[in-house]
């Protein structure tokens, strides 16, 4: 269904301008299979009184087309899309100036002609999911820490097993956390670890030597995250393999990966890098993409007891197939790619698409832009 929510005064679109505080002239298309907040659609009218606003209950992560109600005439009107997984043709959408994706991570745009092509604004909801995601990882090392899985198969079971030894139950207090990747999601992460009696131990691509090198840029849910950068006691950096195994050498108990999937990410963890892991057997938890560990390898690790454990929101292939051997693997926790699921998404996601009006109309930079030469 489509709902035509306000119309623009002047119908056409205009060329983009160094400041345009009405945004006369440009047409939004919100692709959300869900129905808008109450009082969205009237702050938007209010803060951009010659903005058109277009919502199409449309899920582009699911169908295989856009929506067949929009005509060819219609696409060639709008200049700022919000979508998932579709996006029209360059040729059909001549005047988009901005996309806000409705995921964190865009590798699935790279390639796409309107992001090699053109010089359209690509915008991720990096920050959306740190909250829910952060409390996915934690939740997942602490039942793995005081065996919650076995204790759920035991109660299918009507099984009472009991067990007063308590080196089989080690708490998070003093163990130490490597981030490898310190975003949105792995600063949020860090408040929580940190609140729990960790030691937090960041990485970067790029080094971040000073106060301000440090600080978030990004997308933050207000009082949450590490927007100051204060929180990690000892920060690695880089992107050859020697220097991320001196990351992994620190001796860490749990190692969060929270990288985009790029072609220098891909396979990043795998036999060498397990076998650094072993010294601590650390716990490892994926919430990146699959691809980041190599699958194989990871199968070995864990059935050889190079690591203690691994949570798994992400796999390779994804979706994992029934027949898989990953299932079968030791102690891993593997769920269906839904860590970043919540109630509040919808809301942080329109929040972000918001602030990008606000800055497209006052002719600023925009959040969460993604990187043509980083790919993220």
């Amino acid at each position: 269904m489509r709902y035509v929510l306000f119309e623009n005064p002047s119908g056409t679109p205009t060329a983009e301008m160094s400041t345009n505080k009405d945004l006369n002239g440009h047409k939004l298309l919100i692709l959300i299979p869900v129905e808008l907040p109450e009082g969205y659609v009237d702050s938007l009218h209010k803060a951009f009184p010659g903005l058109e606003v277009v919502h199409e209950s449309w899920d582009t992560w699911v169908e295989p087309t856009l929506p067949t109600t929009m005509s060819d005439e219609d696409w060639k009107t709008v200049t700022i899309l919000l979508t998932g997984a579709k996006f029209p043709t360059k040729e059909a959408a001549p005047n988009l100036q901005l996309i806000q994706l409705q995921s964190a991570g865009a590798n699935f745009v790279l390639d796409n002609p309107l992001f090699t092509d053109t010089d359209i604004a690509f915008c991720t909801a990096n920050g959306v999911a740190g909250p829910q995601i952060a409390e996915w990882i934690i939740c997942n090392f602490l039942a793995f820490q005081h065996h919650i899985p076995r204790f759920l198969e035991n109660a299918k079971e009507h099984k009472w097993e009991h067990n007063w030894n308590d080196a089989n139950t080690q708490d998070a207090v003093h163990q130490r956390v490597g981030i490898l990747g310190y975003g949105s999601i792995g600063r949020q992460v860090a408040r929580v670890a940190t609140a729990l009696g960790m030691e937090v131990y960041a990485y970067t691509n790029r080094p971040r030597p000073t106060p301000e090198s440090r600080r978030d840029d990004g997308y933050v849910v207000p009082g949450l995250g590490d927007p100051e950068g204060v929180l990690p006691s000892k920060w690695f950096s880089g992107t050859d393999p020697e220097e991320v195994s001196e990351f992994l050498s620190a001796g860490l108990d749990l190692l969060v990966l929270a990288v985009p999937l790029t072609p220098q990410t891909q396979g990043m963890i795998a036999a060498p890098q397990f076998e650094i892991l072993k010294g601590k057997k650390t716990f490892v938890v994926n919430i990146a993409r699959g691809p980041v560990i190599n699958t194989g390898d990871l199968i070995t690790a864990l059935n050889d007891g190079l690591i203690r454990g691994a949570a798994l929101d992400v796999t390779d292939p994804e979706p994992l197939p029934k027949e898989h051997p990953l299932w079968d693997a030791k102690n891993v926790i593997i769920t269906p790619h839904i860590s970043g699921a919540s109630t509040s998404y919808v809301e942080r996601l329109l929040d972000i698409l918001k602030i990008n009006l606000e800055r497209l109309s006052e002719g600023r930079g925009f959040l969460n832009r993604v990187s043509r030469k980083r790919g993220y």
